[in-house]
């Protein structure tokens, strides 16, 4: 995530003008833009909407079906939680409802500290070893409740 002094059309059309010469560019300028930004806000989509010559309509619905992208912010700590069946068949449904008792907030939410983002995936590569989780690029294996609160609190810590 990069600090700009850039103004949000800016930075949308700096990004539009990277990708503009790709076949179908919406997803490299979504990327683009959630790298740049951290998230892609509300009032982006128009932005791009115009510049890319599609509707409004079109970008929400791209931004909407895949879940990498998201509007608001992430927390500092991002923790993807499985929920394929491998990792249900193994007991991700009770690991989850640990995790949102311990983080107090559910999947798709971030803590009011701003210190954790829940977000489900369908899938992380890892289905002999479920329940499986990933923080940040580090995918975490047959996770436990003991052993989420240590990778938690290993999180914790590194922060202070």
């Amino acid at each position: 995530m990069e600090n700009s002094t850039l103004s949000l059309a800016e930075t949308v059309e700096a990004v539009v003008q990277q990708h503009r010469q790709r076949i179908g560019p919406l997803m490299l300028v979504l990327h683009g833009l959630q790298e740049r930004l951290g998230h892609i806000p509300a009032d982006a989509i128009p932005l791009v909407a115009e510049s890319l010559g599609l509707s409004r309509a079109e970008v929400h619905g791209v931004m909407h079906f895949y879940h990498d992208f998201r509007e608001l912010p992430a927390g500092r700590h991002v923790i993807q939680l499985c929920r394929a069946e491998a990792c249900q068949a193994v007991g991700a449904s009770a690991l989850e409802a640990h995790v949102n008792q311990k983080l107090g907030i559910a999947c798709g939410e971030t803590s009011e500290d701003g210190q954790f983002s829940l977000e489900p995936v369908y899938c992380l590569g890892n289905c002999a070893c479920g329940p499986s989780i990933r923080v940040g690029d580090a995918v975490h294996a047959r996770v436990t409740p003991e052993k989420f609160d240590r990778l938690c609190d290993g999180m914790k810590e590194a922060q202070s």
